[in-house]
């Protein structure tokens, strides 16, 4: 087990994001952002982006941050927080600082996938040295559960509700981690709240990594996935297990996937306890629950042979 990733160990710690926060109850992100913050050696500065997160973690003058936090429009946490790690290398430079920071954007996949993803590819390709955290529900859910390019196929939103025209989303959903992958940047990784040493492991060796580095993280959000509100690490676990949600890493071009299921489960375990994907088990639907469960075989199978572990 790492240095300082025991349990005893960590409990110790000072919790960054305190309790209070106001998100919904049952919510990953915050589950998400204290692991993140948990598992950092060193001093923290976060911005972030527009979205569930930054409207219910600091309101007025109120905050739950315990680091120095910057909110951001929706589509520029990566240009900010890229600013101000420019800063702290020309301070360093000029002798009027020694301390070691570490920078950290959090956007949801709205601010990640769609509004954002100019500012974050900028940053990625100039080679600040900072980490993008992207907590992933699948949806705008902040601003009324509508589709983006993160939500799953077959998912039922309010601008892709499931009815006599559409049944669900019709596309498929976006390979953020890998596009990120193709920057060329030295760390990218995908991570799950249910597997927390695998997460924070991957934290901590995203910040002593120089350079641009990318983590994305699943992360349910109990109303527009429309499930229970203690369901957050369990849906996690079965999108990790039917490989919904693989968990890899990409390290300097090298991919390594991190946690393999001894059996794979189907993909309806993780769908079934989602109100989202009800329509899809009606007999009408069972072929679009078949070519979801394709779906996803076929990016296991590409993921296991990119990675030299089938």
């Amino acid at each position: 087990m790492a240095t300082g990733l025991t349990l005893k160990e960590l409990s110790k710690k000072e919790m960054l994001l305190t309790a209070g926060h106001r998100m919904c109850a049952g919510c990953g992100a915050p589950i998400v952002v204290k692991m993140v913050l948990l598992a950092s050696e060193y001093p923290l500065i976060a911005a972030n982006a527009t979205g569930c997160l930054e409207v219910s973690t600091c309101i007025s003058e109120y905050t739950a941050w315990k680091i120095p936090w910057i909110h951001n429009a929706f589509e520029n946490a990566a240009a900010t927080i890229s600013g101000v790690e420019t800063m702290y290398r020309s301070l360093k430079k000029q002798g009027k600082i020694d301390k070691e920071i570490k920078f950290i954007a959090f956007g949801g996949d709205g601010g990640t996938y769609d509004i954002g993803l100019q500012s974050l590819s900028g940053a990625m390709e100039r080679g600040h040295d900072m980490l993008y955290v992207c907590y992933d529900n699948g949806a705008y859910m902040n601003t009324g559960i509508q589709r983006s390019s993160a939500t799953p196929f077959g998912a039922d939103t309010t601008t892709c509700p499931a009815g006599d025209v559409i049944q669900g989303k019709p596309q498929q959903r976006k390979d953020m981690t890998r596009i990120m992958a193709a920057h060329g940047i030295p760390y990218v990784a995908q991570a799950s709240p249910s597997h927390w040493m695998d997460l924070m492991k991957k934290v901590r060796k995203a910040l002593d990594i120089k350079g641009p580095k990318f983590m994305n993280i699943i992360s349910p959000c109990n109303r527009g996935w429309r499930s229970r509100t203690d369901d957050a690490i369990m849906l996690s676990k079965l999108a990790v297990e039917t490989c919904y949600w693989p968990l890899y890493e990409i390290e300097n071009g090298v991919t390594k996937v991190t946690f393999k299921p001894k059996e794979k489960k189907p993909l309806k375990d993780f769908i079934k306890p989602q109100g989202r994907f009800k329509h899809l088990f009606s007999p009408e639907n069972e072929g679009m629950l078949k070519t979801f469960q394709e779906m996803i075989d076929r990016e296991w199978e590409a993921l296991l042979k990119a990675s030299g572990a089938e």
